[in-house]
């Protein structure tokens, strides 16, 4: 669920400034892409409409996929820099392996936050018996002060979760309703997972310092009186109070928010970084495999991941 593209452009946060006050929901419709092993993973950012939301910079939606068993996800060996990775699962089994001696099985209603730093690797694989994947990749961007701090790994088995207008709502990130989820982050921003067993209609009350952004997952959600289907993005900007929400049966969302990313980021392939020249030397140093900067996982039987060539 990282990015394997053979060509990836540069992005740059500077492409779309958050927006205060926007009379019309921006729509952002997603990109699909095979990643092998039966698996459509749906693009929604980076994009050309929205580069991020708060600290929030990349947002896949894989599944939801059924496959045969032995196939699914595998993906080799490949590195991070300047980020988080955010694992969102909701059906299915996945094993995290890192450079760091790190080996994870990530299940339904969990989380594995993954901060690069520095430099890290990683692999990540469907269990050998499992039939089902259905999650959220999520990147998040490190301010500069803390893009080279030391990677690390942390497994969130349990989360704040509670029921409200008929929607079971989990924390994923942040602070919200007086509730605090345990992942560590960097950054002002929020997460939430919104999930209704039968049509439900619920208000939220937002900080209007941040801009949101929510994406429905299953069925049918209209935000704010404007309606969207699974794998469309809307963008709502900053400065909104509450949040006005109804969905179809079955339906669920990904709720993301933040304070505004004041610095500028670009990012290209498996990096996050705050100049080309820091992408340059992460790229130089994968090529070149700099064991001391990005390790290595040991216990994956396949080939690591090749770095298309830089767009500039």
């Amino acid at each position: 669920m990282s990015n394997q593209e053979s060509q990836c452009q540069l992005s740059s946060s500077s492409d779309c400034p958050p927006e205060e006050g926007i009379k019309a929901i921006q729509r952002i419709t997603a990109r699909s892409a095979e990643v092998g092993g039966g698996i459509t993973v749906n693009r929604l950012m980076p994009s050309r409409q929205r580069r991020m939301i708060g600290a929030w910079c990349f947002l896949d939606h894989a599944g939801p996929a059924v496959f045969e068993k032995k196939a699914g996800l595998r993906v080799g060996p490949h590195p991070h820099i300047g980020l988080q990775t955010f694992t969102w699962m909701i059906k299915g089994e996945v094993l995290h392996r890192d450079s760091l001696g790190n080996v994870q099985i990530i299940r339904p209603g969990q989380i594995n936050l993954m901060t690069a730093g520095r430099g890290i690797t990683h692999t990540e694989e469907s269990l050998p018996d499992e039939h089902h994947l259905h999650a959220a990749q999520l990147w998040i961007a490190l301010p500069e002060g803390d893009a080279n701090c030391a990677p690390a790994f942390e497994h969130y088995p349990d989360l704040p979760a509670w029921d409200e207008g008929g929607v079971k709502i989990t924390l994923l990130a942040g602070n919200f309703a007086s509730r605090t989820a345990p992942s560590r982050i960097y950054s002002p921003l929020v997460g939430l997972d919104l999930s209704s067993r039968g049509a439900a209609s619920i208000r939220l009350a937002v900080e209007p310092r941040f801009e949101y952004g929510i994406l429905p997952l299953e069925g049918t959600f209209t935000i704010n009186g404007q309606t969207f289907d699974s794998n469309e993005l809307a963008y709502l900007g900053r400065g909104l109070n509450q949040i006005e929400l109804s969905s179809t049966q079955g339906a669920r969302a990904l709720l993301l928010g933040g304070e505004p990313f004041a610095e500028e980021i670009q990012l290209w392939w498996n990096f996050v970084a705050h100049s080309k020249q820091e992408i340059g030397q992460a790229l130089e140093a994968w090529n070149s495999w700099d064991l001391e900067r990005f390790g290595e996982v040991e216990g994956f039987d396949g080939e690591r991941l090749i770095a298309p060539r830089l767009p500039w």
